[in-house]
């Protein structure tokens, strides 16, 4: 039986607009950096928020290295 909709093909970022790729490229190279100075933040000054938002930029960093996103 074969799958019907989006499962049945895989993932290619090249059929993305223009855009969306260069913004994801983008997003893909900063958010690294950006999860290092929340990390050392959150070090320094610990509060919830800064708490919830590492764990949001981690999980975004985890998604972009696997290309989930």
């Amino acid at each position: 039986m074969k799958k019907k909709g989006f499962q049945g093909r895989g993932y290619n970022p090249y059929l993305l607009p223009p855009w969306l790729r260069k913004t994801r490229f983008f997003c893909k190279q900063i958010i690294i950096p950006i999860t290092v100075f929340q990390g050392i933040r959150t070090i320094i000054i610990p509060t919830t928020g800064d708490i919830i938002f590492l764990l949001i930029l981690a999980g975004l960093c985890y998604l972009f290295i696997t290309d989930f996103i």
